[in-house]
């Protein structure tokens, strides 16, 4: 049995964050581990065998490989690829591409989510700032989870954002979502809304925040394979994600190695209602 808050989210004790933030770090180490193996000449699936390999090495469990059916370790989404990409290697990564991968570990019964967009090696300056700009939105939006705010805030900040920084497209159909002894739990995260709205964010909860961000249109349409999100008109798109606990302390980022400190303990922390 779990406490729940009022409306229906898992609220974690102490004991309970820490086995996450455990969960967590997984995930985080293999995605630096992505991070600096991604080069051009690799296929999307070079990178899942490094992924998979990388998880079990740690005692865990890839959250994704079968998961409602899903073939791999991680999602591969390559340049107009909104999210859940399937590795494949049909096709190298070539100089210019961007790839966002998302990736998730069980450990212990506990899950850990995070994702990330790489550039392969020189990028167009203008996919630079697509991925500064998503990644910013991201921060923008975990600032927002400290005990007492509200859910809407997340979405309200990261729209906020990322409406200031261009026109951008903001996938209305997909967010964050709850976490914790499953990957995908209620409440849903939206990357939109106004703030003040929903449930009030208490000590133990915990939430994947993750943007998703189009150079283009927001409008997006499902591949044939039933996973694969790409971008209506083509234009290419960035995805950042993070798995966040709500504390007495403020925002304890469970996938970030060193939990977020040195992104919520600067500007952001300084900025307050205005992050």
């Amino acid at each position: 049995m779990f406490k729940k808050s009022k409306h229906g989210i898992q609220i974690k004790t102490i004991e309970q964050v820490e086995q996450m933030r455990a969960a967590g770090l997984v995930v985080a180490r293999t995605l630096e581990l992505l991070r600096s193996s991604v080069e051009p000449g690799l296929t999307p699936l070079d990178l899942d065998a490094i992924a998979e390999e990388a998880i079990r090495g740690e005692g865990a469990i890839p959250s994704f490989k079968g998961y409602q059916g899903f073939p791999a370790t991680i999602c591969a989404s390559v340049n107009d690829e909104v999210v859940h990409g399937i590795p494949t290697d049909r096709r190298k990564l070539r100089e210019g591409d961007i790839i966002s991968i998302d990736c998730g570990a069980i450990l212990d019964g506990w899950h850990g989510d995070s994702a990330i967009t790489v550039p392969v090696g020189e990028v167009d300056p203008a996919l630079t700032e697509l991925m500064r700009v998503t990644e910013e939105a991201m921060w923008r939006g975990i600032s927002a989870l400290t005990v007492g705010g509200h859910l809407s805030d997340v979405g309200f900040r990261v729209e906020r954002y990322v409406r200031s920084q261009g026109r951008y497209g903001i996938p209305a159909e997909y967010g964050g979502h709850g976490i914790g002894t499953e990957m995908h739990m209620d409440p849903w995260v939206a990357n939109h809304g106004r703030p003040g709205r929903g449930p009030r964010l208490e000590t133990g909860m915990c939430f994947a925040v993750e943007p998703m961000v189009n150079l283009g249109t927001d409008r997006t349409k499902v591949l044939a394979d039933d996973w694969t999100v790409v971008t209506l008109d083509g234009k290419q798109s960035a995805h950042f994600e993070h798995s966040v606990a709500v504390t007495d302390d403020g925002p304890l980022v469970l996938t970030a190695l060193d939990g977020g400190e040195s992104r919520l303990g600067g500007p952001l922390a300084e900025a307050g209602e205005n992050a």
